[in-house]
């Protein structure tokens, strides 16, 4: 019996650490892989009040769309008539608006207010003019002797465009006018023009852009339209 004792003695030493270790394996944390019920609801917290991002929440407002088109300041439109072999000009300077129309036998002067885009200019005996400015061009209607007519006229630069001489000579009051175009292949000039006295049609001579004509004998300076525009608006 004494010889067990000191065995039992270690083997129960050896049990009670054992237990021991036990005990110190199933109490120690295990980091990492437990999430208590503080954390979740911490988690869940946290998500709930995250404020949603700037895009989410950021509108922007278009600028209003507008179908109002621009009112040229200074332009000059140059074509034919459709249907009429004629030419029709239109010219504009900050809101004043000058037309002449001529088919070398016919011949009609407009005058009005260009705004939005547009032209609506009015000629002597009934006669109208409108047009919309838009694109590089003047598209519009021309009414004249109870006919009306379409035509597109493209924007040009001098020396085409419109021109006018009104003079005195020997008693005589003479008024001319012309519209000048530059060949579509860069060759020269195509003119159309009419000029009457004291009211009544007489041949009209051709023009030279920056040179004066004979009228009757006499020198006249035909004036472009920058000079004419304002006596006649």
């Amino acid at each position: 019996m004494s010889r067990l004792g000191p065995f039992i003695t270690l083997a129960a030493g050896a049990a009670l650490a054992a237990g021991l270790g036990v005990a110190s394996v199933a109490s120690a944390p295990q980091t990492g892989t437990l999430t208590t019920t503080a954390d979740a609801t911490s988690a869940a917290t946290s998500t709930a009040t995250v404020p949603p991002v700037a895009e989410a929440t950021t509108s922007v407002t278009p600028a209003p769309a507008t179908s109002a088109r621009p009112a040229a300041v200074k332009a000059d439109y140059a074509g034919r008539v459709r249907g009429n072999g004629g030419l029709v000009a239109v010219s504009v300077r900050n809101g004043k608006a000058v037309g002449y129309f001529c088919d070398g036998r016919t011949e009609a002067w407009f005058a009005g207010k260009a705004g939005d885009g547009e032209v609506t200019l009015k000629g002597f005996g009934g006669a109208t003019l409108s047009a919309v400015l838009d694109g590089g061009k003047a598209t519009g209607e021309l009414a004249l002797g109870g006919k009306r007519w379409d035509f597109t006229a493209p924007t040009v630069k001098k020396p085409s465009g419109l021109y006018r001489a009104t003079a005195l000579v020997r008693g005589a009051r003479y008024r001319a006018g012309w519209i000048v175009l530059s060949r579509p292949d860069g060759n020269g000039f195509v003119q159309v023009g009419a000029m009457v006295k004291d009211g009544d049609p007489v041949p009209v001579p051709t023009i030279t852009p920056g040179s004066p004509v004979t009228i009757d004998g006499d020198a006249v300076s035909p004036k472009d339209v920058d000079a004419f525009i304002e006596e006649m608006s």
